[in-house]
């Protein structure tokens, strides 16, 4: 072959031809692999930079599974804790229950000792107490200036009030007004009764200080014929507390007159009562008192001396009466007010006002007192003394009339036991001063000195004005009170000291006895307070019986026991005997139920024992000690080491319980809750721990995964061809290469020629 001669210009297009070749060869070897960088020989440095890139990647993605792996051993720890979590949360609801479980004890141990005369309030034993003197304010009469002192005999009643109307005449304006005319008036004859339009009808009433005068048609009935407790007199029937109906008659035979509305009137502001026997009323005069009359044609209202008088009705009626200068058919009413004078305080007091004295009322009453002239008969069961009825237990009536201010003071020592009152049979009360005890008095400033006795301590309360007439409502006369206190003597055991050592890891208690002050204990909520930091409690029965046992907390120890403490002594001890400690007695159904409970919760720690074993991933338990070591990158160098632990029940800290011995009382149980709560607390904060590794591990997973990715599209930058390109480069070497192929024959054509010479 060496010695075939090539024209110069067939040897020119043979290269061209064979390089368009070489080109075209390696282009489409770029096209078939995708890749401009075959081997080394394409570019050396490209290449070997792209496998390095490559291996790198390929060792980080052979890291993957075991991330992926440890990623599931901690989700497999993690779900483990959540179902321990739930376990322990089941084994507190058993424990509660125990707590909410009866005491197992139907008897706990306890002392006790016998403190004559002792109350939960007061613990010192039998106490003496003294009357003790409470002042009032300052009591003034009715004289000019309200400065002159009030005294014993001052009435609580005052001047009695009038009122003179004007001039009145009878229906036809020309007969003056009477008593003895008509409230209607006959048939066509005007002049037998008021005016028409006066003229009350069936209905209408009369309000008279709180009562109801009722006017009704007709003639009144029979005594036979009246309500059961009413009476009737005249035109009239009573109730005999002042409410009373007035019978008009018809006017055909007209029957009540002016004088019976008169007398209805005086009824109601007690200046005339009523005593009623059989369906009849026996009306009469109250003492001292001055009725309601008709003169020279004019109606003369009287109050009594205890109350003011308020008359409310028609007002053409009142007008009729010439009480008022109002007309119409509306209401009216006539005010007759009282004057106080240097007889009687200089203020009066409101007729149905009370006082409340240590728990026993005192009323005040605007009427005479029963028994006296002219007054009904001191009911059944009462006494009367003076103006004061009382029932002999300490409740009375004041009645206001002819009532003083020992009046009230005699009531006051009713109530509180400074006097006591013997009921008579024939309607009086011996009253008699306890032994050792003063009346109230009056002083000679005015000022009420009230004995408290010695029953209780002063209380007074009131309605209506009594408490402030009376002094009692304090230097701003608003209080609602008025208090004062027994003197006291020493209790039994003043100064005497109780200790009990510790009972229980509690605090030693040593108190003494006293009046509550400076540390001392008197009543029974104190001693409570001192004994409850020593897991012990005191009652107190009515006979006196002071009896000190352990809490539910610990109702399974013995007080004084060498295993729980809680020894009594001190000087109380030597004044009083306490009973020997006794031991707590079980309660059977309480304690089955409980040694339920214990089997319920041992059962809970069986499982939280085989969850913890269960919890792992490809033999791999982090929940039962074993230890998770993860490679992040291909030298080794970044690692995560996960060291397990071992969260059985003795891991957590929990045993199983013994029946008999836990749960048997509060105490034990609440210790038993105290180790679920820890275990509890170390599981979160495993769980936390747990959470902050796989947040690390899933980082690093993410990170390693576009790490590859990184790595991988680097290497592929270095070797990848560009696909448009080399298409394009096959392409013109295709055409190249057809030219060149024209090229060649072309040269070729002139060896032909030469041929054809030889031919």
């Amino acid at each position: 072959m060496s010695g075939i001669v090539l024209s110069s210009s067939v040897r020119q297009n043979l290269l061209s031809l064979q390089s368009t070749a070489d080109l075209l060869a390696t282009t489409q070897n770029r096209l078939s692999t995708g890749k401009s960088v075959n081997s080394a020989l394409d570019s050396p440095t490209n290449f070997f930079t792209a496998q390095s890139l490559d291996n790198r990647a390929s060792d980080i993605n052979n890291l993957l599974d075991g991330i992926a792996n440890g990623v599931q051993v901690l989700q497999a720890a993690n779900t483990g804790i959540t179902s321990l979590q739930k376990l322990i949360d089941s084994a507190k609801s058993i424990a509660n229950q125990a707590l909410q479980t009866t005491v197992g004890y139907s008897t706990k141990s306890n002392v006790s000792t016998t403190i004559s005369g002792a109350t939960a309030a007061d613990l010192r034993g039998t106490t003496s107490f003294a009357s003790a003197t409470a002042s009032s304010n300052v009591l003034f009469d009715g004289a000019a200036g309200g400065t002159t002192a009030a005294s014993g005999t001052t009435t609580l009643g005052a001047t009695i009030g009038v009122l003179t109307g004007t001039a009145g005449t009878a229906g036809d304006g020309t007969a003056a007004l009477s008593g003895t005319l008509t409230l209607i008036a006959a048939s066509g004859t005007s002049a037998t009764g008021l005016i028409g339009n006066a003229q009350p009808a069936d209905g209408d009433t009369l309000t008279v200080n709180g009562k109801t005068i009722t006017f009704r048609a007709g003639a009144a009935p029979a005594s036979t014929a009246v309500a059961s407790g009413s009476g009737v007199s005249g035109n009239l029937v009573t109730d005999g507390s002042g409410n009373t109906t007035v019978y008009l008659g018809t006017s055909g035979t007209p029957a009540a007159t002016v004088n019976d509305l008169l007398s209805a009137i005086d009824l109601a502001s007690g200046v005339r009562t009523a005593s009623i026997t059989a369906g009849a009323a026996t009306i009469t005069n109250s003492v001292n008192q001055t009725i309601s009359s008709v003169g020279s044609a004019k109606v003369t209202l009287e109050s009594s001396t205890g109350a003011d008088l308020s008359v409310t009705g028609k007002a053409d009626l009142l007008k009729a009466l010439g009480l008022t200068t109002a007309v119409g058919g509306g209401n009216a009413t006539v005010n007759v007010n009282r004057t106080t004078s240097s007889a009687s305080l200089g203020a009066t007091i409101a007729d149905g006002s009370t006082l409340n004295v240590d728990g026993h009322v005192i009323t005040f009453k605007n009427a005479p007192i029963p028994g006296s002239t002219g007054a009904p008969s001191v009911p059944s069961g009462f006494g009367a003394s003076g103006n004061v009825l009382t029932d002999g237990n300490g409740n009375s009536t004041v009645y206001l009339q002819a009532g003083t201010v020992n009046d009230v003071l005699k009531a006051i020592d009713l109530a509180t036991g400074v006097q006591t009152a013997t009921v008579n049979a024939n309607g009086t009360a011996s009253l008699l001063t306890a032994t050792g005890q003063s009346n109230s008095t009056i002083n000679s400033s005015g000022q009420l000195k009230i004995s408290t006795g010695v029953n209780a301590d002063l209380s007074i309360t009131g309605t209506g004005n009594a408490l402030n007439v009376l002094g009692f409502a304090g230097n701003t006369g608003t209080s609602s009170a008025f208090t004062a206190a027994r003197t006291s003597g020493v209790g039994g055991i003043t100064g005497k000291t109780l200790t009990f050592s510790s009972f229980n890891s509690g605090t030693a208690v040593n108190v003494t006895f006293g009046d509550g002050t400076n540390g001392t204990v008197k009543t029974l909520d104190q001693l409570n307070t001192a004994l409850q930091a020593n897991n012990l409690t005191a009652t107190i029965d009515a006979n006196g019986l002071l009896t000190v046992s352990t809490t539910n907390d610990f109702a399974s120890s013995t007080i004084g026991s060498s295993a729980a403490g809680g020894a009594i002594g001190g000087t109380l001890t030597s004044s009083l005997t306490f009973s020997t400690a006794s031991s707590p007695v079980q309660d059977t159904v309480a304690q089955t139920s409980r040694a339920n409970l214990v089997s319920q919760y041992n059962n809970i720690l069986n499982q939280i024992d085989t969850t913890s074993q269960d919890s792992s991933f490809n033999g791999v338990n982090l929940l039962n000690g074993d230890q998770l070591k993860l490679v992040f990158d291909e030298t080794g160098k970044s690692n995560l080491s996960i060291t397990g632990v071992t969260y059985n029940s003795k891991g957590l800290g929990l045993a199983s319980l013994t029946s008999g011995v836990d749960f048997i009382d509060n105490s034990a149980t609440n210790k038993v809750l105290s180790n679920l709560n820890a275990a509890s607390s170390t599981l979160r904060s495993e769980a936390s721990s747990l959470g902050s590794n796989l947040s690390v591990v899933q980082v690093r997973q993410d990170f390693n995964k576009n790490l590859i990715n990184v790595l991988q599209t680097g290497s592929s930058n270095l070797t990848l061809a560009d696909t448009n390109v080399e298409a394009a480069n096959s392409q013109a070497l295709s055409t190249r290469q057809s030219i060149a192929v024209s090229a060649l024959s072309l040269a070729n054509q002139s060896q032909q020629s030469v041929l054809q010479l030889l031919r």
